[in-house]
């Protein structure tokens, strides 16, 4: 079977030889479709490619995200809860402790409001409760941090950034803000140390979480980030921290949403899923018009070996012989048409990329996957069985005394 099979595909390989112009003629509809299709297709894996990139690069991927959702949905209706378990500082640590899984957290509490000077003024800022162990902040311009003991002793300091040390005192000197006192919601804290500048910051005080009350961390309940040492153990991590939450401190199962970013990098693929099928679909008309111009080359091919074909059959060729030779011609004019598709389609797709940069200022690149070539090359194979069916069929049903006697 497999002598017959490589026998078909060789005479089908020198008919085309013999008939290249008018095969090259009839699979240009082939590789048009292919060509629009594979420079599709490359352009949306470019596009997919960057995509994860820049997640990647803004995001960790072994962060695990825990936040508290304080909303019931009733009747379609998104409704206040009365009641909702939340993290306070005291809770973070015993949750970090019972984590099999290595991980390094932080819990920290947002909140805008009004900070009161020294002079009885009042500024703006953006607050937040943290525990300094655990925040990923070293770049101090002035001062100092508050220490783990100081967290856990509740000590009324604070540190701030730059942004806020000028808008308190007016001058571009960091130190000068170091030491005095400002209060917030009752809470008088000595600021102990500046961050260095970043561009367009906004005003920030940050204090020690431990100051916060449990009726003000349930009201805008902390979010807590951990990141996972090995990026394999997330999931794991995932699982066991919605285990925990929901047998330790969630009233019900839905207090608590743990995201990871594993779960925007699916999102991302499964958008691009959709609009790589969809575009498929559109461009997939071309290909099918290319299908009928292999029909056509075929029904051709049939019609001038007609004695060909009735002395085969008249030398003890069966039906099934017939069917096959033509069926493997038809399979190999639709891989050529594909083949001389996909060279059109990653020049059109390189060709494409520098007019994408002069519009968008962007690194992107249009990328050739496997997954593409096999595409093509299943779509190759079927485009040929199905249209070359129907002349395989007609070459296969030929009566010898008629085709021979057909000059």
């Amino acid at each position: 079977m497999l002598k017959k099979l490589l026998n078909s595909f060789a005479l089908a390989l020198h008919n085309i030889r013999t008939r290249l112009f008018h095969t090259l003629l009839s699979i240009l509809g082939i590789v048009i479709g292919v060509g629009a299709l594979v420079t599709v297709l490359s352009l949306i894996d470019g596009l997919e490619k960057f995509a994860k990139e820049q997640i990647t690069t803004t995001t960790s991927l072994k962060a695990v995200m825990i936040e508290t959702n304080t909303y019931k949905r009733v009747n379609d209706v998104s409704l206040q809860k009365e009641d909702y378990g939340y993290l306070n500082y005291e809770r973070f640590q015993d949750f970090s402790e019972k984590m099999a899984i290595p991980a390094t957290g932080y819990i920290e509490f947002n909140k805008n409001g009004e900070i009161a000077l020294a002079d009885s003024s009042k500024v703006g800022a953006s607050v937040h409760g943290v525990n300094t162990l655990h925040l990923n902040i070293v770049n101090l311009k002035a001062g100092r941090l508050f220490t783990s003991k100081e967290l856990q002793a509740k000590t009324p300091v604070a540190f701030a950034n730059y942004s806020f040390a000028r808008q308190v005192t007016g001058k571009d000197s960091a130190a000068t803000i170091l030491g005095q006192t400002v209060t917030y919601h009752n809470k008088p804290v000595k600021v102990i140390g500046v961050l260095k500048p970043v561009n367009h910051e906004r005003p920030q005080l940050y204090l020690p979480i431990s100051l916060f009350t449990d009726a003000e961390l349930k009201a805008e309940p902390p979010r807590v980030v951990f990141e996972v040492d090995d990026v394999e153990q997330v999931q794991a991590f995932k699982i066991d921290a919605e285990k925990w939450l929901t047998a330790n401190i969630a009233k019900d199962s839905t207090d608590f949403r743990v995201i990871t970013n594993e779960g925007r990098v699916e999102q991302a693929a499964k958008g691009f899923l959709l609009f790589r099928v969809v575009m498929g679909m559109i461009v997939g008309i071309s290909v099918i018009v290319g299908g009928i111009g292999v029909m056509n080359v075929l029904l051709i091919s049939v019609n001038e070996r007609t004695v060909e074909i009735g002395v085969r059959k008249a030398m003890g060729a069966k039906k099934r012989d017939i069917l096959l030779q033509f069926l493997a011609e038809s399979v190999t004019v639709s891989l050529f048409g594909s083949l001389l598709g996909l060279m059109l389609g990653a020049l059109l797709a390189m060709g494409a990329v520098p007019i994408i940069k002069a519009f968008a200022d962007v690194p992107f690149e249009a990328a050739f996957t496997l997954n593409t070539l096999m595409v093509i090359t299943v779509i190759a194979i079927v485009v040929g069985i199905v249209f070359g069916t129907y002349p395989a069929t007609r070459a296969a049903r030929l009566n010898p005394v008629d085709a021979i006697r057909r000059e």
